[in-house]
């Protein structure tokens, strides 16, 4: 499945491409691929925090709690979408549960939603030492999560697509729509 999500009004001022959906579903992979597409620079939310603080996201829950992430997260997000230059964000899982990123995100560009079968996710995280929300039963908590989080991740994208497809599909995608997107914008048309 991929396409856009309806029942949008036109959004997306900035020429920002972030990628959103659930840990597991490739958003650093995907988003190394489109920024080298797109010749831009890439960004990993997590991987900035972890730069920032020192630690891994999984000391950060564990020594902090999630609340101290979720500050860090938001701080990053902000940061990365308020420069000036377009830059291919992979955001972290949760990013969507705060409100105000949200409302970054609706300014952003071009929110992109991967998304992917609750078994291909498992099947990725299998064994992962840094993610640490999945506790001891990754199936459950996965399923919990993605519960709480898709009609967020519905709120804020402008193009969902399924992560299961080969990669070069999936990339090919994405950068055919945002350079549509853009060119659109700079005709004066729509950005959705």
């Amino acid at each position: 499945m991929s396409g856009s999500v309806g029942g949008q009004t036109p959004r997306g001022a900035g020429r920002h491409v972030v990628l959103v959906g659930m840990m597991g579903v490739g958003k650093s992979t995907v988003g190394r691929r489109v920024a080298q597409e797109l010749g831009r620079p890439f960004s990993d939310s997590d991987a900035v925090i972890e730069e920032r603080t020192g630690r891994t996201v999984a000391q950060i829950f564990a020594h902090e709690g999630e609340p101290a992430f979720r500050t860090l997260e938001t701080e990053v997000l902000a940061e990365v979408l308020d420069d000036p230059t377009p830059t291919v964000v992979a955001a972290a899982g949760g990013v969507v549960l705060d409100p105000a990123n949200r409302t970054a995100l609706a300014r952003a560009g071009t929110v992109v939603w991967l998304q992917a079968p609750l078994e291909l996710l498992v099947e990725r995280v299998a064994g992962s030492t840094h993610r640490p929300a999945l506790e001891d039963d990754p199936a459950g908590t996965l399923a919990r999560l993605a519960e709480g989080r898709e009609g967020l991740y519905a709120e804020v994208s402008d193009l969902l697509v399924d992560a299961a497809r080969p990669l070069d599909e999936v990339v090919d995608l994405i950068v055919t729509t945002v350079r549509e997107r853009e060119a659109s914008s700079a005709a004066g048309g729509p950005t959705s």
